[in-house]
């Protein structure tokens, strides 16, 4: 089966948080799927702002094995364009939708870069924050974690591209950042993912780079989390549009995996979940 994470350092850094324990506790990567409630997300936009529309799917997704369901109501659109929204704008779209989505009874993480938002959800009954800005962005972020004990997910970006850096120590000195701010805070180390953010602040080349070099993060000694579904650069390898790129996302995604990946962020939740099982059960046999 997939190694957790290549660092000897993680046996000394045990997930604690009690949903992450059990979220993390199966022979495979678990599976979170994407809920944006948005009009303009890079893949899905408007396809699930109607709340009726949006609570079928997160409904589809459990039924497919979606461990954790992730919703957002405002597009950071990875690869440029995203229309900023006021966090009363969020509000307005997740308060029709969260409350049924959270009586499925799966553990919602609440996709959000704004503390204010993150605090109505995790009121709500989110249990997660998934910040695509790792802490450095909402200078309340950390604080309220920190007094609510909720997971947060703490995900690599950029302003922009930039092609002369070393992406690889770029990602890693901002993870040292976050939880240098996490640490002053007082979240606790255990509960706390990394995300390398694939295809934020990235060149195509350096989003494939943090891929193929995900086992170097686990010397952080803490649990990854990988989101590549539909991103550009698998266009870039094999010209496609959003929803033609299964085949490219899953094929990262069981590399991710084999990296050390623990969670895998996906808009197509069966046929991921039915990858990376496949995958475990074959490195069963070596």
């Amino acid at each position: 089966m997939f190694a957790t994470i290549s660092s000897p350092d993680l046996a000394a850094s045990p997930v604690e948080h009690p949903v992450l324990r059990t979220i993390l506790s199966k022979p495979y990567p678990a599976v979170m799927g994407v809920l944006n409630v948005t009009p303009d997300s890079f893949s899905d936009g408007g396809q699930f702002i109607a709340p009726d529309r949006a609570l079928a799917q997160a409904r589809r997704m459990i039924a497919e094995g979606a461990d954790i369901i992730d919703i957002g109501a405002e597009s950071t659109r990875p690869y440029g364009g995203a229309q900023a929204v006021s966090a009363d704008m969020e509000l307005r779209r997740l308060q029709p939708v969260l409350a049924d989505v959270l009586s499925l009874g799966v553990p919602v993480s609440i996709d959000s870069m704004k503390s204010e938002v993150v605090a109505w959800a995790l009121d709500k009954g989110a249990t997660i924050a998934n910040d695509v800005w790792g802490l450095q962005r909402d200078s309340g972020m950390a604080e309220l974690l920190a007094a609510r004990n909720a997971p947060i997910i703490v995900m690599h970006n950029r302003d922009r591209a930039d092609p002369a850096i070393d992406i690889m120590k770029d990602i890693a000195a901002f993870f040292a950042r976050s939880l240098d701010i996490a640490l002053k805070a007082g979240i606790p180390r255990e509960n706390i993912v990394l995300d390398p953010g694939i295809g934020f602040g990235k060149t195509h080349e350096q989003s494939m780079i943090a891929l193929a070099r995900l086992t170097e993060f686990g010397s952080f000694g803490l649990p990854l989390l990988v989101g590549a579904s539909r991103k550009l650069f698998i266009a870039s390898v094999s010209p496609s549009e959003p929803h033609q790129r299964l085949g490219g996302s899953i094929a990262a995604h069981v590399i991710a995996a084999k990296g050390g990946a623990r969670i895998i962020r996906t808009h197509d939740v069966a046929e991921t979940v039915q990858a990376l099982r496949v995958a475990a059960a074959i490195g069963e046999k070596r």
